[in-house]
């Protein structure tokens, strides 16, 4: 069976969309692309290709796709020359040309492709960008660790990592570290259920009684 994890850039409120350039993710008027680029050096690079991995195969949506297929295979350098030798198992329609090498299209419900090809063996399947397919995989708890490069900057609005259908999770970390520019890179692996506790009172007064009565008539 494969591992399926990801390796994200985000800010600190959460959103991925066009990290790398102006023009890479202009959808719903995103004016902020290239907002990583500030803030890496040689130390974060290293701690990228690290959360990368060496041995995986790419799990891609439509638009990171499309971006990366139109850059990628005209570079020679070393992560260049991983992307354009390994699988891209990318969800997209038929109306999706598939030109770059070694491309294979997921047929039918992404959850349930994916999951099939999760139970198969091979490599790693790392996902890059893909903001929709991660908020599926995340609803159908198939994304067995997540790398996560948290940016210091806020961007207000734009593609988030996670949203609303995401399926209630506890993780571990694993790995962590802090740039000298403020970067924190985490690593986390799929853990239980979400523990919890509480600070309140074994026996609330009639205040708190009170209160959680209003609450839950106002909903």
């Amino acid at each position: 069976m494969r591992t399926i994890r990801t390796a994200t850039f985000v800010s600190l409120d959460g959103v991925m969309q066009a990290p790398g350039g102006p023009a890479e993710d202009t959808t719903g008027g995103f004016q902020f692309g290239g907002w990583v680029f500030p803030f890496f050096d040689e130390t974060l690079g290293g701690l990228m290709d690290r959360a990368m991995g060496e041995d995986y195969d790419l799990l891609l949506g439509r638009r990171t796709y499309e971006i990366f297929a139109a850059y990628w295979p005209h570079q020679d350098d070393e992560i260049g020359r991983t992307f354009n030798a390994v699988n891209k198992y990318v969800a997209a329609g038929p109306d999706t040309p598939l030109d770059w090498a070694h491309s294979h299209r997921l047929e039918g419900d992404l959850a349930g492709a994916v999951r099939a090809l999760k139970a198969t063996e091979g490599r790693d399947l790392l996902i890059q960008g893909s903001s929709e397919v991660i908020h599926t995989l995340l609803a159908h708890d198939l994304i067995d660790q997540l790398t996560i490069l948290t940016f210091p900057i806020v961007l207000g609005r734009g593609k988030r990592l996670f949203d609303d259908g995401s399926r209630p999770h506890a993780w571990t970390r694993v790995d962590g570290e802090l740039t000298t520019r403020g970067v924190m890179v985490g690593t986390y692996r799929r853990d239980g259920d979400v523990p919890t506790g509480s600070f309140g009172e074994d026996s609330p007064g009639a205040a708190e009684l009170e209160r959680r009565e209003r609450w839950a008539r106002d909903g």
